[in-house]
């Protein structure tokens, strides 16, 4: 069964800014098991940086999808989903553009 490791709606990040680190708390360190990352951006110009245990899943890659805030949806929105053996989990969202966007994303762990 999957635990959700961090999730954000309608977080807003500043014009050309990166944010701290979004994963914190009880599954900031993980064992071996499937990472699944699900995000939908305000509009184009946000990216994601995921990795776990220093291997990049996703770096500074840009969020295909766009939408309004609760408009997340698990089946259409996978950045990635990977198998890995586990460590500290890290996830950084950055903002391209000259305007404040806002992410819903969701990062799921599935232990092994």
């Amino acid at each position: 069964m999957a635990v959700v490791v961090s999730t954000g709606t309608a977080d807003s990040t500043a014009a050309n800014t990166k944010t701290a680190d979004k994963v914190s708390g009880q599954y900031q360190f993980v064992g071996k098991g499937k990472f699944t990352l699900i995000a939908l951006g305000s509009a184009t110009g946000m990216n994601v940086t995921c990795a776990v245990g220093g291997v990049n899943l996703v770096n500074d890659q840009a969020i295909p999808w766009t939408g309004t805030a609760g408009g997340l949806d698990a089946s259409a929105h996978v950045i990635c989903s990977q198998v890995l053996n586990g460590g500290r989990v890290e996830l950084f969202l950055r903002n391209t553009t000259a305007g404040a966007l806002t992410t819903d994303w969701i990062l799921y762990f599935e232990p092994m």
